[in-house]
């Protein structure tokens, strides 16, 4: 099988939640885990995805790592870049979303690139350029709080304008147009590069709009987005003969070994599904304060789970509302606390597998990026979903079972469905 599309994503969660729509759309992939090199083997598969950890890492460090993968992806062969980054925009005044998309266009020679992190299956949309959370602006959502990215601007142009050169400029097609079909929005990307337009955002409010995007982008070196743009991308292959239809996704249903379930995210709806689980699995709360004080350490964090473990599944959390954010930030400072809870859920991880668990559910981007290069995966196959944008993994070779949530996806009962899925 010939490798056709390429994807970076900027974070774990967004990789495993881009490859299951691209495997739901009847696209064979594979996810890699970190910069791909000289030794990473190309695995069947007509999309690659690989996940970084660059959604909040130093501007120029994102773009050279995601300079380094789209290199690397085009000789193995892909067709087209896409570079995926969270349905809620997440980045800063100074990127990352705006350097690396412009390096990248730079890179592969395109002259525009689509921007669309639209998802309406997890009420995200885009509406004359603004990007809303079910019926708020995302300004007026939870994510205004966000400890690492507070979005308090739902205007898409102004925001990615903001992080790009003086020199590239910022379109928007607006749903009038998207509306009208394939067509009418590849007429009007024409005429945008002829404006000098490099970046054009573009309007979806339901799943056909998605499709009609993917469709006009079929000729496009870049497009950028959220994972849900990238549903009409692989039927474009098959309009060239290039790929059938298939099924995208492994079974890995009845798998044995115990379940754990670890939570780093601090997101609205994250909180609710740990003091939903709370109720009926084990638990054990982490405190980034008696951590820094050396008063919770991980071997007394892992003995209490090996008391816990071969019944019902168990949650080790470090989930918190934003004022216990704010105070555990001020003591001992924003970037060092988060460091500290990914630096000691992630080998709680490596510890919980020692001790034989089979079956890891991780919730939030960075925490996941870290699990997932505390325990030395390099690859995943992607089995079924659990909720929209959210699959379980199987980590090659040896068969690890992984789910990797988003913090804003999934329903209250998500992380017990996770675990019956594959039961």
């Amino acid at each position: 099988m010939t490798l056709m599309l390429g994807c970076i994503a900027d974070d774990m969660t967004g990789a495993t939640d881009l490859a299951l729509m691209l495997a739901n759309n009847g696209m064979p992939v594979i996810q890699y885990i970190g910069i791909p090199d000289a030794t990473t083997p190309l695995l069947e598969a007509a999309a690659a995805v690989v996940g970084l950890k660059t959604r909040s890492c130093p501007p120029q460090a994102a773009v050279e790592q995601s300079l380094a993968t789209a290199r690397w992806l085009h000789k193995q062969g892909a067709k087209q870049i896409f570079f995926k980054y969270c349905s809620t925009f997440d980045s800063t005044p100074t990127g990352n979303i705006g350097p690396v998309g412009e390096a990248l266009l730079d890179e592969t020679g395109g002259r525009i690139a689509l921007v669309c992190p639209a998802f309406p299956a997890n009420q995200r949309s885009v509406y004359m350029g603004h990007l809303f959370v079910g019926e708020q602006l995302l300004s007026d959502s939870g994510m205004r709080n966000h400890p690492v990215t507070p979005m308090t601007d739902a205007n898409l142009p102004r925001l990615l304008q903001a992080q790009l050169r003086q020199d590239s400029r910022v379109g928007l097609i607006s749903h009038v147009i998207v509306s009208q079909g394939p067509a009418a929005v590849k007429l009007e990307l024409k005429r945008l590069t002829s404006e000098g337009v490099r970046f054009v955002v573009a309007d979806a409010i339901v799943n056909a709009d998605l499709y009609v995007l993917g469709e006009a982008a079929a000729d496009l070196a870049l497009v950028t987005g959220g994972s849900g743009v990238a549903m009409g991308l692989p039927e474009n292959f098959r309009r060239q003969g290039l790929l059938e239809q298939t099924s995208g996704c492994i079974n890995i249903s009845g798998s044995p070994g115990p379940a754990a379930a670890l939570s780093g995210s601090c997101s609205l709806m994250t909180q609710t599904q740990v003091a939903k689980t709370r109720q009926i699995w084990s638990s054990l709360q982490l405190d980034p304060l008696a951590i820094s004080h050396g008063t919770q350490s991980v071997d007394a964090i892992l003995e209490w789970a090996s008391s816990h473990l071969g019944g019902q599944p168990l949650l080790i959390y470090s989930t918190a509302d934003a004022n216990r954010v704010a105070a555990i930030q001020d003591e001992i400072g924003r970037q060092e606390s988060m460091a500290l809870i990914e630096a000691t859920l992630a080998r709680v991880a490596a510890g919980l597998v020692e001790k034989g668990v089979r079956k890891l559910v991780v919730a939030g981007g960075e925490t996941s990026g870290a699990v997932i290069q505390e325990l030395g995966i390099k690859a995943l196959r992607i089995g079924p979903q659990i909720a929209p944008g959210v699959p379980w993994t199987r980590s090659e070779p040896d068969g690890l079972l992984l789910a990797l949530k988003s913090g804003n996806f999934g329903d209250e009962d998500f992380f017990a469905k996770a675990v019956e899925l594959v039961g």
